[in-house]
């Protein structure tokens, strides 16, 4: 039987008469989002409905997933909220903490061993509040969550962006921040700003070469990074249904690449024939018996652009493989255009290496039409001319393609097997010869591609695709190649073309595993210590960020001003920096090092107002802190995109900084800076972005009355003895602006767990 299964059958069992109270308030068809938000709001109906994009909204998600990064700064939370147990199925699931080397085994062994303390404390909180605990080695959470615990209609929160795989089942699943997390295992609502709605429409059907990955990379070239953000995507058509379950989860997954809050799928029989493989035919019966209440309306689909703020029409039949990047995965570029791209743009051609796998293409499907490519190399007298890994997404996939001999013909090809664990995708990747920042390309099948993400060398170029057309390019060794219409010169010098791939949607003989790596938590968890040590290097346990002093915010210094793309990569590096996750204190040493200076074009170098020296970031913000100076941080369009990573958020908050004030942000980021107590402001006149210079001394005015829709003031005291006073504006509720008053989200929690 499936986890949770109580849970789940007593959600549908509520189902259709919240979906008909729902129909009623609105009165009109329904999306499948909107019988899966309303169906999961925390109180009673509201008297009318919720507006897109701008009502607030409390929700009560199913369950909370977390991976281990994310899960140390998480619990370290919890344990400050006063809860003996959590209060919604949990999980913590050891996958980005894994570095590539050698091979799997290899490479696990070594990171057990380093980061056992860490390992301990997640296992030992765990165990004492109930959440499930997945080993080193089990899996990449979303895969791991896909195969055990997603399903159709529910709804989910994870402390990773790319939590939204579980789309692919039909759940509503959204990636927040550790803060949020802690609030939903303490058994409180979760916010929400009601997201508006894009429908995707398929038509046709997937043939040849292309895959389902490709659909997303079609849509991150039409939407952009940002063109999701604040909505969900839902995906319905005969393109839709006639399309894997873990095909749409690899959709889902990178639908946090354009920014959008999640995206999602009806249900339908290939979810159905998902859960039957997975061991979880139980569930599939009781999704049948409701399933007209897991998919949208069929009004809806018929007239999409009645229902939907937007509607993009995508046909299969013709859709080409993609290839998205460099350095941004919204660079969409069909196959056949590449060559001359690539030509036009300077790309380096030379394939250094194809990798395949992550949690985005790890499933079964891809694996073995990856491996339908890597037979062909034997037999068609080939060499594959680049380096070629694998990543298994679980224990379970892993297992199985060993036991149908896959793992044998990609040994063949002289490909190397990672462990079951993030690894190159998140950076945690020990790449020889990274170091010397040669300019180089590499192709994988990941979600993104941000400059040193992979390997830490900004030079090299990384291009994103399907785990079929990766196999084809490593194979081939060369960017230009397009493999629908261009031959191979074999080991005779005759000209060879590579077949189509193939492969299986599931396991014709079933999946199998030894040992999943599942470990359920203590029956009593009051007899579990956890013991964090006060020398510890890698973790620190939290004390409470400071209540704000009830004035506005006067002289602070401008910490940096930064130019173009500043992902949530460049303000809390993942990497090495990884292993201290779980210790804010260390972890900061990496605040916003990967930002560039808009003042001098320079990456952790900017002017120290004290001392007028240009000085590493996080030296000159601890010089701040120290001399009790507070400081703003300026950004571009769509900070904070990327990862959901908090300590993006929690690292400026610990070293003071007071605000941040950017054109646009990116939502989690958003969210995550104001739980911590932080102001996240925007600029009423994005022009006035240019008015900020590097010595200003900046007053924030109008706190004293901070309200919703009421904008501040920002007062730029410029080095010259002009002034300049620029609106900005803020989204914060009535509710948010208790957080920054108290300090943090959490400080409330506290308190209202210790009366």
């Amino acid at each position: 039987m499936a986890f949770d299964f109580e849970l789940i059958q007593k959600h549908y069992a509520h189902l259709p008469a919240r979906v008909a109270e729902a129909r009623q308030l609105l009165g009109r068809p329904l999306t499948l989002t909107e019988k899966i938000l309303y169906a999961h709001l925390w109180d009673k109906f509201p008297a009318t409905p919720y507006q897109r994009g701008v009502s607030y909204v409390d929700f009560a998600p199913d369950r909370v997933a977390m991976q281990d990064a994310t899960a140390q700064m998480a619990l370290l939370q919890f344990m400050q909220a006063g809860r003996a147990k959590v209060a919604v199925p949990s999980t913590v699931h050891c996958d980005h903490l894994i570095q590539a080397k050698e091979d799997s085994k290899t490479d696990l062994t070594r990171a057990v061993n380093e980061s056992k303390e860490v390992y301990d404390f997640l296992a030992s909180v765990s165990d004492k509040y109930g959440i499930g605990f997945w080993k080193p080695g089990a899996g990449i959470i979303h895969q791991v969550v896909l195969e055990n615990y997603a399903f159709p209609g529910g709804m989910m929160i994870g402390t990773d962006s790319h939590t939204v795989n579980a789309g692919g089942l039909g759940m509503v699943a959204i990636g927040v921040g550790g803060a949020d997390a802690c609030d939903v295992m303490a058994g409180l609502p979760w916010e929400l700003k009601f997201p508006k709605l894009i429908g995707v429409k398929l038509t046709g059907k997937l043939n040849g070469w292309t895959a389902p990955k490709d659909v997303i990379l079609k849509v991150a070239g039409i939407l952009t990074v940002k063109g999701g953000t604040g909505a969900i995507v839902e995906y319905f058509g005969e393109g839709a249904t006639s399309m894997s379950c873990t095909g749409k989860g690899t959709i889902c997954n990178m639908g946090a690449e354009i920014g959008a809050t999640t995206s999602t799928f009806g249900y339908d029989d290939s979810m159905s024939r998902y859960l039957k493989a997975t061991n979880r035919s139980d569930i599939a019966s009781v999704a049948d018996a409701v399933s007209e209440h897991l998919t949208g309306d069929a009004e809806v689909y018929a007239n999409p652009t009645a229902y939907f703020d937007q509607v993009i029409e995508i046909d299969l039949n013709t859709l080409e493989p993609h290839l998205n990047g460099p350095f941004t995965p919204d660079l969409a570029t069909p196959i056949s255009k590449m060559k001359e791209m690539a030509a036009a743009n300077g790309w380096p051609t030379k394939i250094e290496v194809g990798l395949i796998g992550s949690c985005t293409n790890s499933s079964y499907e891809d694996i073995s039409r990856s491996v339908s490519l890597a037979k062909q190399v034997a037999e068609k007298g080939l060499k594959t001319k680049a380096e070629f890994t694998i990543t298994p997404g679980s224990e379970l996939v892993r297992y199985t393609i060993e036991k149908d001999g896959f793992l044998k013909i990609f040994d063949q090809i002289g490909a190397k097997v990672f462990a079951n664990a993030c690894g190159p995708c998140i950076g945690m990747w020990d790449r020889i010869g990274a170091e010397q920042q040669e300019k180089n390309t590499i192709v994988h099948s990941f979600n993104r591609n941000f400059a040193k993400r992979a390997d830490g060398n900004p030079n090299t170029y990384a291009f994103v695709g399907s785990p079929e057309l990766v196999t084809a390019l490593a194979i081939a060794g060369d960017l230009g190649f397009n493999p629908l219409t261009d031959t191979l010169t074999n080991d005779k010098g005759e000209q060879v073309k590579l077949d189509e791939p193939t492969g299986y949607e599931l396991p014709p003989t079933g999946f199998a595993v030894e040992d999943a790596g599942y470990q359920a938590p203590a029956e009593d968890g009051s007899k579990v210590n956890v013991v964090v040590d006060v020398d510890s290097k890698r973790l620190q346990l939290l004390a409470p960020f400071p209540a704000w002093e009830g004035t506005d915010l006067k002289g602070l210094k401008l910490l940096i001003k930064a130019k173009g793309k500043c992902t949530t990569d460049h303000i809390s590096m993942a990497g090495p920096w990884l292993k201290f996750r779980g210790h804010l204190d260390n972890i900061s040493n990496n605040m916003l090092i990967g930002a560039v200076n808009f003042f001098n074009e320079k990456t952790d170098n900017i002017k120290n107002q004290i001392t007028g020296k240009y000085d590493p970031v996080p030296a000159t913000q601890r010089a701040y802190k120290a001399a009790g100076i507070g400081t703003l941080v300026v950004g571009d369009e769509n900070y904070g995109e990327g990862s959901s990573r908090e300590h993006a958020a929690m690292e400026p908050r610990f070293l003071g900084v007071r605000a941040v004030l950017v054109k646009s942000f990116a939502r989690i980021h958003e969210t995550n800076l104001k739980k911590q107590g932080m102001l996240a402001l925007t600029f009423a006149d994005k022009s006035d972005y240019d008015k900020i210079q590097e010595d200003d001394s900046i007053d924030i005015i109008g706190l004293t009355t901070f309200a919703p829709n009421v904008p501040l003031t920002l007062v730029l005291n410029h080095k010259d003895g002009s002034v300049d006073n620029i609106s900005v504006n803020h989204t914060y509720n009535e509710q948010q602006i208790d957080w920054f008053k108290e300090g943090a989200a959490l400080n409330i929690i506290r308190k209202q767990f210790a009366s």
